[in-house]
């Protein structure tokens, strides 16, 4: 089957985004093939505001579309959703749904100004027929800008928590649920289903895959995308004693003992063939930490980064999982985490995680 990535191509925006303003600057592919190329001069990396990201306006980055968390658990000053199958690691206060948000912007720069990267021809999702899934919708913001994308298409949002906002666009709505339970949808009803960065979330991956196939008609697709947590390095600059390193391992520690590991994404594209799925792919991408690439994009999306990190990402994912699940202290783990921190304000070290996408098409009945 021949088929066109759609997307949304570079150079147009989904709703609520300011254009990039790259078209005019340097700027280079960032796939698993590339090596990111550095700015030379490191003080002016250091320094570098021009894209208006210093650390006195990070709060200029978020977005304002939040609502009121109406159920969930407090651990050490932090609220937790306390409804789903199973402990979900990460935060839903509002410093989180903030953080949600500024994440989303983040891949849409990544991903060079596109939604998704499935091959997804334009006539699919425009057919006035259209119903598309969002799994783990969190905020809500990449159903609700698919929504104004795809006007004629009907988005459903599904997330354990709460957390979208009560004004959404007409096609668009948003349902409490937990993906790892039975799906209450008819067989063969959607177009598209996609969820990103559920790490922690999911645990019977299989099973997911099989519902998705048994929930998409004939022709649809499915993404799923996540980022990597492990630090990498194309030019060794990570130091020997690395604090983010060792954050990444407990990070991975935890995980693992949830149920939940976090290099998950690699098996993706064999689940999804064992699912019965066609034309599978993988796409990886390197997302940098800090604003250290010579690209403009990749700095402004190295500066989102470094920002979500240094203002709380580090205790969002580990906070939970460091004093529950491996019994430490909150205190410890402070300590830890700043040493982490210093080296994403170093942009001399020039790290960056992979940002895994797997896509993949129902065959048509034959």
């Amino acid at each position: 089957m021949q088929v066109q990535n759609e997307g949304v191509a570079a150079g147009t925006t989904a709703s609520g985004h300011e254009d990039s303003g790259v078209e005019n600057d340097y700027d280079q592919d960032n796939d698993a093939h590339h090596v990111i190329q550095p700015q030379l001069d490191t003080y002016e990396a250091s320094t570098d505001t021009d894209e208006g990201y210093a650390d006195s306006d990070a709060s200029s980055f978020l977005s304002s579309i939040l609502s009121d968390v109406r159920r969930g658990v407090e651990i050490e000053g932090r609220l937790y959703p306390s409804f789903g199958k199973h402990d979900y690691g990460m935060p839903i206060d509002e410093k989180e749904l903030d953080r949600n948000d500024l994440q989303h912007h983040k891949y849409f720069l990544l991903l060079k100004e596109r939604l998704f990267v499935a091959p997804i021809p334009s006539s699919q999702l425009s057919s006035g027929n259209t119903r598309i899934l969002d799994l783990g919708t969190g905020t809500g913001i990449w159903a609700m800008d698919m929504a104004d994308a795809y006007p004629t298409a009907s988005i459903l949002g599904v997330d354990i928590a709460a957390t979208q906002p009560p004004f959404v666009p007409p096609n668009c709505t948003f349902e409490i649920d937990d993906v790892e339970e039975d799906w209450p949808y008819r067989a063969a009803h959607f177009d598209f289903v996609h969820g990103r960065d559920l790490m922690t979330a999911v645990r019977d991956w299989p099973r997911l895959m099989a519902q998705a196939y048994a929930h998409l008609k004939p022709g649809g697709w499915i993404q799923l995308c996540s980022t990597i947590p492990g630090a990498l390095s194309d030019d060794e600059s990570i130091p020997p004693d690395s604090g983010y390193v060792e954050s990444g391992r407990l990070y991975f520690e935890i995980a693992e003992r949830m149920g939940a590991p976090l290099d998950a994404p690699k098996a993706w594209a064999r689940q999804m063939k064992d699912a019965g799925f066609e034309n599978v792919q993988d796409e990886v991408y390197k997302l940098p930490m800090g604003p250290w690439p010579r690209s403009k994009r990749l700095r402004t999306v190295g500066r989102m980064e470094q920002i979500m990190i240094l203002d709380g990402g580090f205790e969002a994912y580990m906070l939970r999982g460091y004093t529950q699940v491996l019994g430490g202290r909150a205190e410890d783990l402070t300590v830890m985490l700043e040493r982490a921190k210093r080296e994403v304000r170093d942009p001399s070290v020039h790290t960056y995680v992979q940002y895994w996408i797997t896509y993949a098409m129902k065959p048509f009945e034959r």
